[in-house]
């Protein structure tokens, strides 16, 4: 055989295999670093929750202290309402780590107190099913749109470092052993 040939063979194979993997779980800082408290407004987590793009094995850390705050996993109903008549699971050690494990929207909400009521709550969405709250970037990890009120947004160049590793910058070795094969093909 040609080793041109070959060269191309294993190039495309490389790059199909590449795209193939899946993407890296992220950790997602809820609130950045505002943390998980009762917030300055009501709209406050769902801003948040607008600004990024959860995927299934991401990891939702929820920073407070334990005995003033938790985080209750809810139903749709009781998200709504405030109530606890359907608790997925309840967490009251902070900070307190959820994985996303199951597609389709998760609610959580502190339930010390009336901190639901005041805005402690939040909804986010995993995949692509019709109950999606927010779009889901097509192929990134981070959503483009932000908050559209004036509190202070915790994806802000000062903030960075504190709200997630969803900002991956990835250079595919793949792409380039492709390229490489195109010009060594044309030469």
């Amino acid at each position: 055989m040609d080793s041109k040939f070959v060269w191309a063979v294993v190039s495309v194979v490389i790059v199909v295999m590449h795209n193939m993997q899946p993407a890296a779980a992220l950790t997602h800082i809820v609130g950045g670093s505002f943390g998980w408290k009762i917030p300055p407004n009501n709209t406050f987590y769902d801003q948040w929750a607008k600004t990024h793009t959860f995927n299934l094995n991401d990891k939702l850390v929820f920073l407070y202290t334990t005995g003033v705050h938790n985080v209750l996993d809810v139903s749709k109903a009781d998200y709504k309402g405030c109530t606890q008549v359907s608790n997925v699971n309840q967490h009251y050690i902070g900070p307190t780590t959820v994985e996303l494990t199951t597609p389709g929207t998760h609610y959580f909400y502190c339930g010390i107190g009336m901190h639901c009521e005041a805005g402690q709550k939040l909804k986010i969405s995993i995949g692509t099913s019709d109950d999606n709250a927010y779009a889901l970037a097509p192929s990134g990890r981070q959503g483009s749109s932000g908050p559209s009120s004036s509190i202070e947004d915790p994806t802000t160049p000062e903030h960075k470092g504190t709200t997630s590793s969803a900002h991956r910058v990835h250079f595919s070795g793949a792409v380039l052993t492709f390229f490489c094969s195109v010009i060594y093909l044309m030469a």
